[in-house]
């Protein structure tokens, strides 16, 4: 018997035990990196309602979700799927439109917000914003700054009580979501987790959420994930739900492992740039596919196969990206 049977499931049954209408969500990777698809996709497929995401910066899972109708609730530094929407398209038009709630941060901004978190502390202090509109101009109407998961000031300008000059620092109220997303490149049988390349804010995304949901490339013995322990992520006590998902995170790359799908990624854009076009790609790719392997079917091993990663460089060499 394996250390993580009982954390090993689908991404149905994560998406149906941790995350329910109006929970708090944080979604690990970025824009078109190590996006949690397989795990987005089926929140988008379960008809979860009122989620207030929380991200650092995002692109296609932050996308379809808003574009699903499932978000309510945004704080975020920067939406954007690269060269192929660098603003995301239907989160754009759900702000532009007021279709949901949304509050902007810096990168840096959120980063320390997500430590603070993992920290379990109240705020963290910075300099980042001063002078600027984000500190300014607040997303959130006051009537809600009293609910759940929502900080009652965006952030509290106050002076460095170390200091005897007038220095003015930004206090940043700490996230702590209910549920944070990860896709990870391995996790060992004892259910330690590895991430490869870039982490961006995941790792301080899952230790400031009460539940995190990890899936993965591969699931090896623990022997290998022990081979280079600095190389390790996430304990396994911090991790909830372990999804063993191949290709979990495309269309966006995973580095090592394959690339981000230009193709997938272009019929993205053209379907999310118009309503009724939208409403056809959700219904092919999201309801129509009762599940990630169907998807990866309907996807194809010729496309999967050209998106793999050269084993030295970690992505696609000679990939047409156009």
């Amino acid at each position: 018997m394996s250390d993580i049977d009982d954390k090993l499931m689908s991404p149905a049954d994560a998406v149906r035990r941790f995350i329910g209408n109006g929970s708090q969500v944080a979604i690990g990777g970025f824009t078109i990196n190590r996006n949690p698809m397989a795990v987005a996709c089926e929140i988008a497929r379960q008809g979860v309602r009122d989620l207030h995401l929380v991200c650092h910066s995002h692109g296609q899972a932050l996308d379809l979700l808003i574009g699903a109708g499932c978000v309510s609730r945004l704080e975020l530094a920067y939406g954007g799927n690269g060269r192929y929407a660098p603003t995301c398209i239907r989160f754009r038009d759900a702000v532009e439109n007021n279709k949901i709630l949304f509050e902007d941060y810096s990168n840096y901004q959120m980063s320390l917000r997500f430590l603070a978190g993992a920290l379990g502390v109240p705020y963290i202090p910075s300099k980042s914003g001063l002078g600027s509109d984000v500190i300014r101009l607040e997303g959130f109407p006051p009537g809600i700054r009293k609910e759940r998961n929502v900080a009652p000031k965006k952030v509290v300008v106050a002076q460095n009580p170390f200091s005897n000059d007038d220095d003015p620092v930004v206090l940043l109220p700490a996230l702590t979501p209910d549920v944070a997303l990860v896709h990870a490149q391995y996790v060992g049988d004892d259910g330690t987790v590895r991430i490869t390349g870039l982490s961006f804010a995941d790792i301080e995304q899952a230790k400031s959420a009460d539940v995190v949901i990890v899936s993965c490339e591969e699931i090896v013995p623990r022997s290998v994930i022990r081979r280079d322990p600095d190389a390790n992520s996430l304990p396994p006590f911090l991790v909830d739900a372990i999804v063993h998902a191949p290709h979990g995170a495309h269309p966006t790359a995973c580095y090592g492992f394959y690339d981000y799908d230009p193709g997938h990624l272009n019929l993205y854009r053209v379907a999310a740039d118009d309503d009724e076009n939208w409403r056809a790609y959700l219904e092919k790719w999201i309801y129509g596919v009762p599940s990630h392997e169907a998807y990866l079917e309907k996807i194809g091993d010729t496309v999967l196969r050209a998106l793999r990663a050269d084993p030295e460089r970690g992505y696609a060499v000679g990939l047409d990206r156009k």
